[in-house]
Order: structure tokens, then sequence, then C-alpha cells
């Protein structure tokens, strides 16, 4: 009898315990933090202008190379970039920048979270070359980027560079293939919180030939689509109208071949002599376009047996003035929104049936709703006192992309989303910590 009872009182502990412990294995539930990450603008070089776009005048940023956490609103809807990248609180509304050099040129992108990898198909590395790599790192701790540049030359010795922690640092492109014409990028950071950009800007001597953003993608594909490409007609005494130059680039070890449609108001075609064409692999390669439409934009779909990269150069003309736009690939659509505050921008979809429901909320607070449909292509121009436009909903398989024209120049920006909501799991406390 004396130990029925410690036996009891033992017997009831082991079973307590048992069953706390089956309770925690049994409890799968997990508790998720949400947040849009921060997103980051180029810098404003030496001579040029940048504004940039804002959907709210409370959205928080600070200055890269501000080495306090403290941020600002912006109290304005176009923000004035006199030097520094800033880093935006966007809160998943994505930034635009506009930049420009007064009487040359004008270009825009989006400014955007940073990512694992980023292609640049544009730009050239000889003698008439202005252009600039810009990398900046807006992590905390130093960052390590490895640079792989090809051309029509082959691919090039690959070049690491270490950037400070908050810093930025600009490379010139005829540093990456010196005297090369046809270039191509890819920027991979090891580690560190960067973003990269690229601006293309050539002149000869005094005379500037014009520049643009070479807007990124991140990875290279079977079958991509570049829906936004301007087509200047002839205006009367003219002879020509815009001209346009493929790029392309297989970076694997293998030829392939592509083929490249093009779709526009007019109708959808093929090119001569761009159906199943070869190119070698590793060789940045380039094909005349002359596409006979009337259409004032159009776009293209490239498909190949292995991953490519591509954009497309057009010449366009300003106030009498020469100038240039690359125009890239972009992904499938989704529901977002891109502030435009100041830009109005002609937005082109492309898709095989378009339906697509677009929302422009308006600088007085107003907002306009459009729903755009058709086959192939398919353009809505943003009013000009619009602050932000919205994707609400989109059709399967649509791209877009916007087209700016501006006193300085002409520019291409994707519709992309620029930072996406993250989900990180809290830790939740289990007893299974204590007894595994």
């Amino acid at each position: 009898m004396k130990y029925r009872q410690p036996v009891f009182f033992l017997t009831v502990l082991i079973a307590c315990f048992l069953l706390a412990s089956g309770l925690n294995v049994a409890d799968q539930s997990s508790t998720y933090s949400q947040s849009y990450p921060a997103v980051v603008c180029p810098p404003t070089l030496n001579g040029l202008n940048s504004q940039i776009s804002i959907s709210s005048g409370k959205t928080q940023y600070q200055r890269l190379e501000n080495r306090s956490s403290k941020t600002l609103p912006f109290r304005i809807l176009r923000f004035p970039v006199s030097k520094n990248s800033l880093v935006i609180s966007a809160q998943g509304v994505t930034p635009v920048i506009w930049q420009s050099r007064s009487g040359s040129w004008a270009g825009g992108t989006i400014c955007s979270g940073p990512e694992a990898s980023q292609w640049f198909v544009g730009g050239t590395a000889n003698v008439t070359t202005r252009g600039r790599l810009v990398l900046t790192n807006s992590g905390l701790s130093d960052a390590l980027v490895d640079i792989q540049s090809y051309s029509e030359n082959g691919k090039q010795p690959i070049k690491s560079v270490n950037l400070k922690s908050k810093s930025f640092m600009q490379l010139s492109l005829d540093s990456l293939a010196p005297g090369d014409k046809s270039l191509t990028i890819q920027v991979v950071p090891r580690s560190g919180r960067v973003n990269s950009f690229v601006i293309d800007e050539q002149g000869a001597g005094l005379r500037a030939l014009g520049g643009d953003f070479v807007n990124s993608i991140p990875s290279a594909s079977k079958s991509i689509v570049i829906p936004a490409i301007p087509n200047q007609l002839p205006k009367k005494g003219q002879k020509t109208a815009s001209t346009h130059t493929l790029r392309i680039l297989s970076p694997g070890e293998v030829d392939t071949n592509f083929t490249v449609e093009v779709l526009s108001a007019d109708g959808r075609f093929t090119p001569v002599g761009l159906s199943s064409r070869a190119i070698n692999a590793g060789i940045v390669t380039e094909f005349s376009l002359a596409p006979d439409i009337s259409a004032s934009a159009f776009a293209v779909r490239i498909t190949s047996d292995d991953p490519i990269v591509a954009s497309i150069l057009s010449s366009v003309t300003i106030n009498g003035r020469k100038d240039f736009v690359w125009s890239t690939a972009t992904p499938e659509l989704v529901p977002m929104t891109i502030a435009i505050t100041g830009l109005s921008p002609l937005v082109t979809f492309t898709g095989e049936s378009i339906a697509v429901i677009v929302e422009a909320k308006l600088i007085n607070g107003k907002t306009v709703r459009t729903l755009v449909k058709g086959t192939d292509i398919a353009t809505w121009r943003a009013p000009a006192n619009a602050r932000s436009m919205t994707i609400v909903s989109t059709s399967n398989k649509v791209f877009a992309g916007a087209l700016v024209a501006s006193s300085n120049g002409y520019g291409f920006f994707p519709i992309k989303n620029g930072s996406t909501l993250t989900r990180v799991e809290v830790p939740n406390s289990n007893i299974r910590v204590l007894n595994p």
C-alpha cells in the first residue's frame, strides 16, 4: 500500500508530459510576417536630371549613403533627385524614375528590390560609348558582385568588384569589352543587397547620339515577349521612318535556332529571314528588323530551342533630334500598381486574347477604370493627371510595356512589380526544443 501513492503520482506525471508533447506535435499552425522589401532607384550621375514618380506624398524614403535608418516622407508626387540613390518604402506601389540629359535624351526605369541575377541586353563598348553600369548596395554589409559580359566577339573574362555597404559605383561600359559594338551584361551578386542599372549613352565628339536606360530581365528563357516597341512613321518630306535592330544572345554552351513573330494592329507575321534562324552560343548577334506596318507601336514574340535573352533597339526623332530606345522583355502581367505622376505613358498590352482592367488614380483623388480588350495587341493612354495605374485584373499570358515621350527624348519601361509581398515564418515556442 505504501508504494501505491508514489507510483500513482509518477504515472499521472508521465501521462501529463506525454499528453503535452502530443499536443505540441499535433499543432502545426504557423504565424507569418508579411512585408514589401524596400526598392532602390538609380542615382543621378553628373549632367543628368532625375524625377521619381510617387503615388502618395506619405511614402517614406532615405538616401542610400545615409547611415541613419531614419526615413522621411516625400510630401510631393514627383520628386527631383540631385545625386544620391534613394531607398523607398513603396509598400507595393512601384515607383518609376525618369532621367534625361537636357536637349539630348531621356529614358525611364522602375525602382525595384534586389535580384539574384540581372541581364542587360543593350549598350556598346566602342568609341561612341558614354554608357555606364551602375551598381548599388543598399545593405548594411559589403557586397561582392560578378559581372559577366558578352559581345560579338564572344564571352569576355568575368569581372568581380567589391561594393561597400550603403554605397554605389559606376563602371564605364567600354571597360567591360573594350572596342566591341554589341554588348550584353549579366550581373550576379554573391553577397549584399545589390541592384544594378545600365545607361546607354552615345556620342561622337561633341555631337550627342542619344541615350536610354537598358532595363533588365532576370533570366534567359526559351520564349520571351517584348511588348512595346516604338514605330515612328515617316512624316511629309521624310524618306525613312524608325529603324529597328534585334540583339539576341544564347548564353548556353550550344548553338540554337530562334523564330521572331511580329504582333501589331496590322496583324501577326514572321519577318523574312527570321524563321528558325541559327545563332552561335555565347556570341551576341544582331539582325535588322523592318516591319511594314502602319501602327505607332508593335510587339515581338521570340521562341527558341534553348534559353535566350534579347532586346530591340529603335531609332526615334524628338523635336528634330535623334534619339534611340531599348525595348526589353517583360514577365507575364499580374495585378499591380505603378506610380506614373507626370509621365502619361502609352501602355501596350500583348497577348492572344487581351482583357485587362486598368484603374488610373488621378491627382485629385478620383479614379478612372477602363477595360482594355483586343487580340495580339492593344494600347491604353494614361491620363495626363494620373498619379498611378493599377492592373486590377488581367487575362492569362498578357505582357505589357510603357512608352513615354518627353521634351528631351523617348523612353521605355516595363510594366512589372518592383517589389513583391514576402512572407517570413515567425518562430513558435515548442516543448520539443527543450525535449527533442
